[in-house]
């Protein structure tokens, strides 16, 4: 019963400020509310989840990058956890602004939609906002088969493992 909650409570707003990639939105937002349903169910099933996705240019990311982490790089997605630390956690507010330019050329060096490499950028932001860790060998080979285990489920197939020396 209380999955069934969890799924009212969780919002999915984004914005597509980038307009050279066609998207499917609501398969967008069921990728979002899937990884939220499947990290969230335990340790956290009274929480309301707000998920924000910017789909952006090279220029744009590059513009948030440098203004937040000081780095002025292009990047394939920024996350932002930006929920209150204080108290219980009664809800969760993530940012993700995804690069829907870069998600193009990569998609066409890799051989796979746009969307599917955009939906990537989308699921490794989200399972760092979740805890997920990929500064280690291990932890990040653990964040890609996830990665790819969620994309395949929503019906977008392995997106990162199909060619591992262009990513990341």
């Amino acid at each position: 019963m209380a999955s069934a909650k969890q799924k009212q409570d969780i919002v999915v707003q984004i914005a597509k400020d980038f307009k050279g990639i066609n998207v499917c939105l609501p398969k967008l937002r069921k990728l979002v509310k899937t990884i939220c349903n499947r990290f969230t169910r335990h340790e956290l099933r009274d929480t309301r989840c707000e998920i924000s996705i910017a789909i952006v240019d090279d220029a744009k990311i590059r513009k948030v990058n440098t203004q937040f982490l000081n780095r002025k790089s292009t990047c394939d997605c920024l996350s932002f956890d930006l929920s209150d630390d204080e108290g219980p956690p009664s809800s969760k507010l993530f940012e993700l602004v995804v690069n829907g330019e870069m998600a193009v050329e990569q998609a066409n060096l890799r051989g796979h939609s746009s969307e599917a490499e955009l939906a990537l950028y989308i699921t490794h932001g989200l399972l760092h906002n979740l805890g997920f860790d990929d500064s280690t060998q291990s932890g990040a080979q653990k964040m890609h088969d996830t990665e790819d285990e969620i994309l395949q489920q929503i019906g977008y197939g392995s997106v990162y493992n199909t060619n591992k020396s262009t990513k990341h």
